[in-house]
């Protein structure tokens, strides 16, 4: 064979070779792509580890040992944890915008020095003429010349504050400017309500100052918290074994969080010119949520068989509140805000209790296993009834603060 020969030889083994090299490589990087493709599927129960096995009535579409990156992603793509990811996320800004409404709506402390301005600026007279054109019977009662009278000699002083101190505006108005009137014209009730609220608005901050606002900021702060960690938790956990363990821990962590902060503004507006009480309810309750925190981190805690034990243990914290407000409804039974506060408390304790019920016995999926997988089944309807139960005590948190800014102790 000549040199030529043997060249042409050399070089078309050479890139036979190359040939399939590059075909290896290709394969091998197909092989990748596929395996990675296989590795990001959704998985069926029975292929889960140990530790992600908690509910074997949802069958399919979990996530499995994650990367992170994916797992973040995870949360715009559809699996069995999107909704208990979202309903608790969405439930999260929910409260923060009420945080921030009512910081913004019911200001802390009152700015004294506006207040002579404001009273300048105030149409009293035109108040009068509207009241005295629509409702001529009025100028008769004896309450509302008595009104007339001290309005005249309270607002030229300028040291207001010591001047008003002595009234009870909102009884003042109450007594003198009833609801209604015997002629029981139509007109004469909308203008008398309109000039109650004008003057109620014009003259309380003379005389309330707010109380402070901490319980029941600090009852918004433990519904972020457990929200915004329930929501992380459904979302990482599927990482890794260790992630879970931590993203478990801050979830039940919230949960004691949101119970004990929920007992802060019932507690503290119910009793606080009873401080014995107030120090009472409130130690007990904060001692109970740390107490069941730090059971919560023992690992034998997160094992599925104990799902009853977890979800009694968070229910009795909410039974412990029974007490309190049976001693607020006796003690201010001839309250209306003490009957309306707890009409709340026990539309809020149903909303948790049926969701603690839901949420131990797994309906509906018990009853129909991989029916409710990706929407419908029991942690979501918990969810669901926890950020209900918790506007509607964010509701009655609203009624305490009205209720003792009129009335302090």
């Amino acid at each position: 064979m000549g040199s030529e020969e043997q060249s042409f030889v050399d070089a078309k083994l050479v890139a036979d070779a190359m040939d399939n090299t590059h075909a290896c490589a290709s394969k091998e990087g197909k092989g990748k792509r596929l395996w990675k493709k296989v590795k990001y599927q959704l998985v069926e129960y029975h292929c889960l580890p140990h530790y992600l096995r908690d509910n074997e009535y949802i069958v399919g579409h979990y996530r499995s040992e994650w990367p992170l990156k994916q797992v973040l992603l995870s949360m715009f793509t559809i699996h069995n944890e999107t909704l208990n990811v979202w309903t608790h996320l969405i439930g999260f800004f929910l409260f923060l915008a009420l945080t921030i409404y009512t910081a913004m709506k019911v200001p802390e402390v009152v700015d004294l020095h506006v207040l002579p301005d404001v009273l300048k600026n105030a149409d009293l007279h035109k108040l009068h003429e509207e009241l005295m054109t629509c409702l001529p019977s009025l100028p008769n009662m004896p309450g509302l010349n008595k009104l007339r009278e001290e309005l005249k000699t309270s607002l030229p002083s300028m040291d207001l504050l010591p001047s008003l101190s002595g009234w009870h505006v909102m009884e003042l108005l109450n007594n003198c400017l009833p609801q209604r009137f015997s002629h029981g014209n139509h007109t004469d009730v909308c203008v008398l309500h309109s000039m109650k609220e004008d003057l109620a608005n014009m003259i309380a901050p003379l005389v309330l100052r707010p109380i402070t606002r901490w319980p029941f900021f600090a009852f918004l702060g433990g519904a972020m918290f457990c929200l915004l960690a329930s929501s992380a938790c459904h979302l990482l956990s599927c990482h890794s074994e260790r992630m879970s363990y931590i993203m478990l821990r801050l979830d039940y962590a919230g949960i004691a969080a949101l119970i004990s902060t929920s007992f802060y503004p019932l507690v503290y507006y119910s009793f606080m010119c009873n401080p014995f009480f107030c120090t009472l309810y409130m130690g007990f309750i904060t001692i109970l949520g740390i107490a069941t925190v730090l059971v919560s981190l023992l690992p034998v805690f997160q094992t599925p068989q104990y799902r009853s034990v977890r979800a009694s243990l968070f229910f009795g914290m909410g039974l412990s509140g029974i007490l309190p407000i049976l001693h607020k409804v006796i003690l201010f039974s001839d309250q209306p805000e003490a009957l309306h506060t707890t009409g709340y408390e026990i539309l809020m304790g149903l909303f948790y209790g049926v969701g603690a019920l839901v949420y131990a016995t797994r309906i509906p999926e018990r009853w129909m296993p991989g029916k409710f997988d990706i929407a419908g089944h029991s942690h979501q309807l918990f969810h669901v009834l926890v950020v209900a139960g918790a506007y509607t005590h964010y509701r009655a948190g609203l009624v305490y603060l009205k209720w003792r800014d009129l009335e302090g102790c």
